[in-house]
């Protein structure tokens, strides 16, 4: 979400309340971007991306953005396994 700085001032336990729940909050003056409220667990994690800290697999994947609960990653039973020829050659002798 977006906010004008002086509404942003006037609400700004709100602000931190929304950027605790739903993400990033952006500040504008003047329909410009200035600043972004973020939680301190998040800041964290930019921080040590920053700092050249490596993530392991797991903090990638809790590193997600929110909201992609949804997706289902799923694979019909049949789809695998399956053959795969490394050989280079055509199955059915053809070119």
């Amino acid at each position: 979400m977006s906010w004008q700085l002086q509404e942003a001032k006037q609400r700004f336990s709100e602000l931190v309340r929304r950027a605790e729940r739903e993400g990033p909050q952006i500040v504008t003056r003047h329909g410009e971007e200035v600043v972004v409220v973020v939680p301190a667990e998040e800041y964290r994690r930019m921080k040590e991306r920053e700092e050249g800290k490596k993530m392991d697999f797991k903090e990638f994947l809790m590193s997600a953005p929110e909201g992609l609960e949804h997706i289902v990653v799923d694979r019909a039973p049949d789809d695998y396994p399956r053959e795969i020829d490394l050989t280079g050659e055509d199955r059915d002798g053809g070119a």
